[in-house]
């Protein structure tokens, strides 16, 4: 794992449990096939580097619904 590129993600996404979430999610969207939304660097570059660049980059965005957080934490 690069640790500039953790960097970069947690700038766009400071939520900790938000990241690991998406990364997470990614990674098993790539393992499985899809195409990255960024050009892979090299032929073996790891898909973790390949998701947390994605978010570094922007091509990766979290939508939370702030509202019913709130009223599941009650």
């Amino acid at each position: 794992m690069n640790v500039e590129l953790l960097d970069a993600a947690k700038a766009r996404v400071p939520s900790i449990p938000v990241l690991i979430n998406m990364v997470s999610k990614r990674v098993k969207q790539l393992n499985a096939g899809l195409r990255p939304y960024v050009k892979p660097l090299s032929a073996d570059e790891e898909k973790l580097d390949i998701a947390l660049r994605e978010i570094a980059e922007g091509k990766l965005i979290a939508e939370m619904d702030f509202a019913a957080t709130a009223q599941e934490e009650r």
